[in-house]
């Protein structure tokens, strides 16, 4: 029989290690199970809106995390690093959680899998991931100051990478695929008031050139068949997240993008026993502070059902 855990976090970024963390502290007995410490951000090299740490790299943040997490975990969070949760079902009133190379039983579950971006499909795009495209304006936005950059996609996520952008950056091209702008109309007026800014419909990606770094993307117009190469030092893509949630599609009822919908006052699921927290949420500002600070609240949470028990 399966030794029975107060909690089983599941995800090792900033919500699933903060929770983590503060499960050891209030010596909750903790299974934490993680593939890896890395989150969306271990992909940027100069993350400098970590709090607390004027600039580090994406995986110097990752590895840091893992420090912070052994350093208090002792004999109450059980770290189970290198395995995937492949599924979560009920047992009893408690939860069995299978992975990859196990399964574990616990009392209470924190879900914080995150999601991860998904790719611009170009030709050239996965030769520059890192190199002039990135995923994350604010972690990489800074970099690209007085220089000229493109954002694409045209919901709310593309328009506030072009309002952080504003800031710094030379020039900003929004490029969106369809017709139509998928953002607040009141955003998207508030952006393209910029002189610096620019937003081109019904335009597909076709190639990012570059050599050792992006310089360059080219553009076909749906409507008229022209092609075009613009000049750009910087690829800024946001044209969605798919969240990790697979897994757990049989335990809780995920909304139309697959995410997890929480109570935003405590991160409760509608699962009885479950929480979630970080990127894999329904949340709608997408931030490393931020999902640690949903995984303290988390933690708070569980910690005051188990012991109202």
């Amino acid at each position: 029989m399966n030794q029975l855990y107060d909690l089983a976090i599941i995800g090792g970024g900033p919500a699933g290690v903060a929770a983590g963390v503060y499960a050891a502290r209030k010596k909750l007995k903790t299974v934490f199970i993680t593939f890896d410490f890395n989150s969306q951000s271990s992909v940027s090299l100069d993350v400098q809106n970590w709090i607390g740490t004027v600039s580090l790299s994406g995986l110097e943040l990752a590895e840091n995390l893992k420090k912070h997490l052994k350093a208090y975990s002792a004999d109450t969070v059980f770290l189970k690093e290198g395995e995937k949760a492949t599924s979560i079902t009920k047992s009893g009133e408690n939860f069995l959680i299978k992975t990859d190379k196990s399964e574990y039983s616990a009392k209470t579950l924190l879900i914080a899998t995150g999601s991860k971006r998904r790719q611009l499909e170009a030709k050239g795009a996965q030769i520059f991931e890192n190199k002039g495209i990135t995923y994350c304006a604010s972690c990489d936005g800074p970099l690209f100051a007085d220089k000229d950059t493109v954002v694409i996609g045209g919901g709310n996520a593309g328009f506030e990478t072009a309002a952080q952008l504003l800031a710094y950056a030379k020039s900003v091209t929004l490029i969106h695929r369809s017709a139509e702008f998928r953002a607040d109309p009141v955003t998207v007026e508030k952006v393209l008031k910029n002189p610096k800014m620019k937003a081109l419909k019904n335009i597909e990606t076709l190639e990012v050139k570059g050599d050792k770094f992006v310089k360059s993307i080219v553009i076909k117009d749906a409507n008229t068949g022209k092609i075009t190469e613009l000049p750009t030092e910087g690829i800024f893509v946001e044209i969605g997240l798919v969240p990790n949630t697979d897994y757990v599609a049989d335990l809780i009822k995920l909304d139309q993008y697959k995410r997890i919908p929480i109570d935003p006052r405590n991160q409760q699921t509608n699962v009885k026993g479950v929480w979630a927290a970080g990127d894999c949420t329904d949340i709608l500002y997408h931030q490393n502070n931020i999902a640690a600070g949903d995984g303290v609240k988390a933690l708070e949470d569980i910690y005051v059902y188990l012991h109202a028990k």
